[in-house]
């Protein structure tokens, strides 16, 4: 029996200087999206992306746009090998979302590139206007967190997998959240190097100004299901896909339910697109024994493409 390929994109975190640069020298589709973006962008955003320094590429108005590229760069030299794909669904981690949407073709490659430059330095605004930090809880039931959240007043960023859950807020309310969790049971809650709260009210002038830019956007209907960070269920029409990556900007991140939906829908092999295998180790928390493989440079591109070939 055919596999139902489930594609999952990376999101924010994931990034690594150098990325894309092998890929884009083997595989001409993938650099052609590389040029294209600098093009689109007025700079240079593959230099960012391939030479760094580490703290430009981290900057959320590169990063974003940088890891939107480059997951669409890994799905087009796959392609370039392996031909198309029987793509039954797709998800990405947040900025991913994005990226996952233009692979299904919600909206042209130049459309979302501007959409997710636009969604970066809204969300870098809305990190200088703000004072707020995000804390990974490890080992904890998620009613656990959800009451210490409530406690301490910040928001539930990311139900990533079971026993991993991210909390956001203010940057003294996340410390104090920290502090408590051992006693409420927590194993370990760790803070988290980024340059704001993600996924929290925070972001809300991020989450208001990113209305018109969607709106404005041709969006159609994509060739396969999306899911929605915000549901983990896709979303049917473009007026809930337009809410649904407006919404994600300030809700909680369900992960967890979009990889359970997958495997509910009948996905039995995963191809995560983008660096560092984050998705597949928080995919494997959630089911053992599921079938999934990394592309993020030439050598798991070819890998990849061995294992569509003997299905």
């Amino acid at each position: 029996m055919p596999k139902q390929i489930a594609l999952l994109f990376a999101g924010q975190g994931a990034q690594s200087v150098g990325m894309g640069c092998d890929l884009a020298a083997h595989h001409p589709a993938a650099g052609d999206l590389f040029l294209q973006a600098d093009e689109i962008l007025g700079r240079s955003l593959s230099g960012i992306a391939w030479n760094g320094p580490l703290e430009e590429l981290t900057k959320t108005s590169n990063c974003q746009p940088a890891l939107y590229v480059h997951g669409l760069a890994c799905l087009a030299a796959l392609r370039g090998v392996a031909g198309e794909l029987p793509i039954e669904a797709a998800a990405g981690l947040s900025l991913g979302e994005w990226t996952a949407h233009a692979a299904g073709g919600t909206f042209d490659f130049a459309t979302g590139l501007k959409l997710v430059e636009t969604r970066g330095r809204l969300m870098d605004a809305a990190c200088a206007a703000t004072a707020g930090a995000m804390a990974a809880m490890i080992g904890a039931d998620e009613t656990v967190v959800r009451a210490l959240a409530a406690d301490t007043d910040v928001d539930i960023a990311n139900i990533n997998a079971p026993g991993q859950i991210v909390i956001s807020g203010e940057t003294a309310k996340v410390e104090l959240a920290v502090s408590l969790a051992k006693e409420r049971g927590i194993r370990r809650a760790t803070l988290l190097n980024v340059a704001g709260a993600y996924h929290s009210r925070l972001m809300n002038s991020a989450y208001e100004q990113l209305d018109e830019p969607l709106l404005e956007a041709n969006l159609q209907l994509p060739r396969f299901a999306v899911l929605s960070n915000v549901t983990g269920e896709p979303a049917g029409t473009l007026p809930e896909i337009r809410s649904a990556l407006r919404e994600q900007v300030t809700s909680t991140v369900r992960w967890a339910d979009c990889m359970e939906n997958l495997l509910g829908r009948g996905c039995d092999l995963f191809i995560e697109l983008g660096p560092g295998g984050i998705l597949a180790g928080l995919l494997r928390r959630t089911r053992k024994d599921v079938d999934v493989i990394s592309v993020s440079d030439p050598a798991s591109v070819h890998a990849c493409a061995e294992k569509l070939r003997e299905m």
